[in-house]
C-alpha cells in the first residue's frame, strides 16, 4: 500500500482529468471533481455496497442525457475521487495515477449518461486503443 500526502494526491486526480480527451473535457457542465478519503455511510448506503466492495470514484448528480428542459439552477453534479481506497489497492505511486485515471475516466462517463455495463464496455475499448497506442 502507497500513501500520499494530500498535495500529492490533487496533483494525480489534477493529471488524470487532462489525460481526458478535450472532447469530452469541452462538454462536461455544472460539475465538480472533489477528493474524498473514503465514502461515507451515507453513500454506501444509497449504494447498496456490501462490506467486501471497493468504490474508487462515485458520481452524484442528473447525467446529461436525463436533464430536460426544466434543467436549470441545479447544483453542480459532483465526483468524489476516494483517495484511501486508490491507495490500498496500489501497488506503488505509478499503478495509483493509473487508478486515477481510470477512475475519473469511469466516473465522467457515468456524467454523460452511461450506465455500469455501457462504461465497462467503453473502458475496454478505450485500454485495447490505449495498449496498440503504447506498442506503436
Amino acid at each position: 500500500m502507497q500513501k500520499l500526502n494530500r498535495r500529492k494526491f490533487e496533483k494525480i486526480v489534477k493529471k488524470g482529468i487532462k489525460a481526458i480527451p478535450e472532447r469530452f473535457l469541452q462538454k462536461l457542465n455544472n460539475m465538480a471533481i472533489v477528493i474524498g478519503d473514503e465514502p461515507t455511510p451515507a453513500q454506501k448506503k444509497k449504494l447498496n455496497l456490501r462490506s467486501n466492495w471497493t468504490l474508487f470514484g462515485l458520481y452524484e448528480g442528473i447525467p446529461q442525457l436525463s436533464r430536460g428542459a426544466n434543467y436549470s439552477a441545479a447544483l453542480p453534479d459532483k465526483i468524489t475521487i476516494f483517495q484511501k481506497p486508490i491507495e490500498a489497492a496500489a501497488r506503488d505511486e505509478e499503478n495509483i495515477k493509473e487508478i486515477v485515471k481510470n477512475t475519473v475516466w469511469h466516473e465522467i462517463a457515468h456524467h454523460f449518461g452511461m450506465n455500469e455495463v455501457q462504461v465497462r464496455q467503453a473502458e475496454t475499448k478505450r485500454r485495447k486503443n490505449d495498449y496498440k497506442k503504447e506498442r506503436k
